[in-house]
């Protein structure tokens, strides 16, 4: 499989300048930045309308701004992920919170890790069916309790009982992910859209923090108490500060296989690779084991990287010099 990547500093990233080799380009700390992704997938050209094009180019944009909000203001970068995924939650275009994808029993369930590269804390909760926004209940696991993940009716239990907002499982329902169910149910067949919906975020901010989060509803019409990778610290999500936070999206099973996220750290960290060179590796493993998908990293000295071996991803990059969205392989 072919992967797709950006390991470039954000001025070339931006269209700001240009060299005839982008790659050697050397990256300045930056102020602060924040790099998402809405999922990746067989996302072509030919198979996007412009006004579902410009849709998603909104949608990231509205989310990238949430998080860069935080970060401008000296905020952490814990917090910035967090802001920057809840739009993301909360918009049907994406397969996190309100338009998440359905279950094989026509039912909803989320969910979602988030980490604080700072002391590697880090919350999570996974099959959750109320909480209007996952993210939201992995944070108050991570700083409201001793443990790190609740699941199921405990893990929305707990998050009432932080007074988060809570739902009907209706929410989440939308005409798109029923007819996505249908379809799968009657062809037996899902397609990697169906796979991969995951959303998140990786943010450096003023005083080199790091933190990661990652959100997501599932594959469409998997069977009721699945788990993929989006809430297991390590296969989707790792943060920890002075080497790098990685936030995934993909075929979960692979990725839980691998420990995708903190195969990429730990590359960094051990065996002194680039970001480019660990999340090729990482993905080269799941690819090798029949799973695709993709990954955004970055790096302690704000260096970053988008890595896929799919057709493209949803996906952006803000810092102080401005902002990117993109979404084909091709960009």
């Amino acid at each position: 499989m072919t992967f797709r990547y950006l390991t470039i500093a954000a001025a070339v990233f931006l269209g700001a300048c240009a060299t005839s080799d982008p790659a050697e380009t050397a990256t300045d700390m930056p102020e602060w930045r924040l790099v998402i992704h809405g999922g990746a997938g067989v996302i072509t050209r030919d198979g996007m309308t412009p006004e579902k094009e410009a849709a998603y180019t909104a949608a990231l944009e509205t989310a990238l701004e949430a998080g860069a909000e935080v970060l401008r203001s000296g905020g952490s970068a814990l917090d910035a992920v967090e802001a920057a995924v809840i739009p993301m939650e909360d918009d049907p275009l994406f397969n996190a919170g309100y338009g998440a994808v359905m279950t094989a029993s026509q039912e909803h369930e989320l969910d979602a890790s988030i980490m604080d590269g700072r002391d590697r804390n880090a919350g999570a909760v996974a099959g959750v069916k109320r909480v209007r926004n996952p993210i939201r209940a992995a944070r108050a696991v991570m700083e409201q309790s001793e443990h790190v993940m609740f699941a199921g009716d405990g893990a929305d239990a707990f998050a009432e009982s932080q007074g988060l907002d809570m739902v009907d499982n209706s929410y989440f329902y939308t005409e798109r992910r029923q007819n996505a169910l249908e379809r799968v149910l009657k062809d037996r067949k899902r397609t990697a859209e169906d796979r991969h919906g995951t959303v998140g975020a990786v943010a450096i901010d003023m005083n080199g923090n790091l933190a990661a989060a990652t959100t997501t509803g599932g594959m469409t019409a998997k069977a009721a108490g699945r788990i993929g990778d989006s809430p297991l610290i390590g296969a989707a999500t790792y943060a920890e500060n002075g080497v790098c936070a990685v936030s995934a999206t993909g075929h979960g099973e692979y990725f839980i296989r691998v420990g995708v996220a903190k195969t990429i750290c730990d590359r960094v960290k051990l065996a002194g690779d680039d970001l480019k060179q660990a999340a090729d590796t990482a993905l080269a493993e799941v690819a090798d084991l029949g799973g695709d998908g993709g990954v955004i990293v970055i790096g302690a000295d704000g260096d970053f990287a988008f890595i896929f071996n799919s057709e493209g991803m949803y996906r952006g990059l803000i810092d102080a010099s401005g902002a990117r969205t993109a979404i084909y392989g091709d960009e």
